[in-house]
């Protein structure tokens, strides 16, 4: 969907199990059945309805999605759990507008372990493996075509531009979507769900929340009443860079409270990483509903809640798996006295950055990393503590320092520092240490829906090394993560 969006044509996410009426009643100009883990034949319930093919749109199936096309026109799916994910030479047969102006030959990503034998009676192979096995098909009567290769992250650009063929040449989808008219029209949805009413916005200081905050006041104006909540999980002067933002950049007042010794006396003894964001989600709440009894009016919270937010907190069909609970989405408790406002729950990380820059956001706030809700709490493994959470700062300070002397800063996705809740023996000055663990995190990434790790340079790994060691007390060994996502997360918990 993000893809598919960088070009200016409207995608959204819908479960697999979506009913027909549905989706008529959405009215797309094509369907793209994504990959999923779960196997055709081993599963069968997991199917989807078979009468999308009769709604007369183009579909595009990839990897599972295409063992569904093969299997609902009484092909032969063959499944070896053996084998191991691999990359293999595509070679294209057919250059029709799936494969417009993409190599003949190129390298891509492809599991094994599932592989059509056969193709359905009236479909044709446009592309093959290296091994001669098949990994596109086309059907000769619809606009029906299935693939077999992985293109959401497939490095040479030609998953990107196959998508881009498939929306425009084939669905013939027009380029009318980007970040003015989701700024148009989410301030008319705000103002007609919120009316008169005060909504109060929860302010973190990160992308997600400053942006709509901003996007906040355009639409309703003296009807926002932002908060900042000092919870003692902060990096280090995020709250004075908060309130120098909203005053001098934007002239929107904002209330601080200073939450730091109740979130650390609830979370004392804590470590747990779900029950940690579930405490900090009931606090939050608690906070804001005691704020919200001194505004008159104040009905809804805002959130900068995410698209990847919501299809990892949320298993929706009782099918998926949730990775873990976003303290904005699963980790706010059921029952509370607000109605949200969530005008980016349907984005990705960059299109709320698109939507920053055009708000006229400064580029160091719009084009800083991801921050996790419940903050630092979720970057120290173990008990937290203030001594714990000061060492973590101080550390995490230094890590974001270098990598903007290094510029290597906005080459990154996301970076931070890990305090772990091992310790280890070292030595300085000629005397032995038990100290504390920290490991240093950085990955790239389209939408944090899958991430790889960055390839830090050794001059930088040394550099941070020492100066974290040498300059934060309580800390003798740094460790480099260089695990991607999946089958590891961004964040440690």
């Amino acid at each position: 969907a993000r893809k598919i969006r960088s070009i200016k044509v409207f995608a959204e996410i819908q479960p697999f199990n979506i009913d027909i009426a549905k989706i008529k009643e959405i009215n797309p100009n094509g369907i793209v059945l994504s990959d999923r883990s779960q196997q055709v034949l081993r599963e069968n319930e997991f199917l989807l309805n078979k009468e999308i093919f009769e709604l007369g749109i183009p579909i595009l199936g990839i990897g599972y999605g295409m063992q569904f096309i093969a299997e609902s026109f009484k092909a032969k799916v063959i499944i070896d759990e053996k084998s191991d994910p691999g990359v293999t030479e595509i070679e294209v047969l057919d250059k029709d507008d799936l494969f417009f102006e993409i190599a003949n030959n190129f390298s891509a990503k492809i599991n094994p372990n599932f592989a059509l034998k056969e193709i359905p009676n009236d479909f044709e192979i446009i592309a093959k493996n290296s091994d001669s096995s098949i990994a596109a098909i086309r059907s000769k009567e619809q606009m029906i075509y299935g693939i077999q290769f992985y293109i959401e992250d497939e490095p040479t650009g030609n998953g990107a531009k196959l998508l881009e063929n498939f929306a425009r040449r084939i669905c013939k989808c027009k380029e009318d979507w980007d970040e003015k008219t989701v700024i148009a029209s989410q301030i008319k949805e705000i103002k007609d769900r919120v009316g008169n009413s005060k909504v109060i916005c929860a302010l973190s200081g990160g992308v997600d929340s400053t942006t709509l905050a901003v996007l906040l006041h355009k639409a309703i104006g003296e009807g926002l009443h932002c908060i900042h909540i000092d919870t003692g999980l902060m990096r280090k002067n995020e709250s004075s860079t908060i309130i120098e933002l909203f005053k001098e950049s934007f002239h929107i007042p904002v209330e601080i409270i200073d939450a730091s010794e109740m979130f650390l006396e609830r979370l004392k003894g804590i470590t747990n990483p779900e029950t940690k964001r579930k405490i900090i989600g009931n606090t939050f709440i608690e906070l804001f509903e005691e704020a919200a009894k001194k505004i008159e009016g104040a009905e809804f919270l805002a959130q900068g809640t995410l698209y990847p937010d919501i299809i990892e907190s949320v298993s929706a069909d009782g099918r998926s798996v949730k990775v873990k609970s976003h303290h904005n989405v699963g980790g706010l408790p059921e029952k509370m006295n607000f109605k949200l406002v969530e005008p980016f729950k349907e984005l990705f990380k960059d299109e709320v950055r698109a939507i920053g820059r055009e708000l006229k956001i400064p580029e160091r706030f719009t084009g800083r990393h991801p921050f996790p809700g419940p903050g630092l709490a979720v970057r120290l493994m173990g008990g937290i503590t203030k001594e714990r959470l000061d060492i973590l700062r101080e550390a995490d300070d230094i890590f974001t320092q270098e990598l903007r002397n290094f510029d290597l800063y906005n080459q990154i996705w996301q970076a931070f520092v890990v305090l772990l809740s091992e310790k280890t023996v070292g030595v300085s000055n000629g005397e032995r240490t038990y100290q504390n663990v920290v490991a240093i995190r950085a990955v790239t990434s389209c939408d944090g829906m899958s991430a790889d790790f960055f390839e830090l340079p050794y001059p930088f790994l040394r550099k941070i090394s020492n100066r974290i060691i040498n300059e934060v007390q309580g800390i003798n060994r740094v460790v480099y993560d260089i695990s991607t996502k999946p089958p590891s997360t961004i964040e440690w918990e």
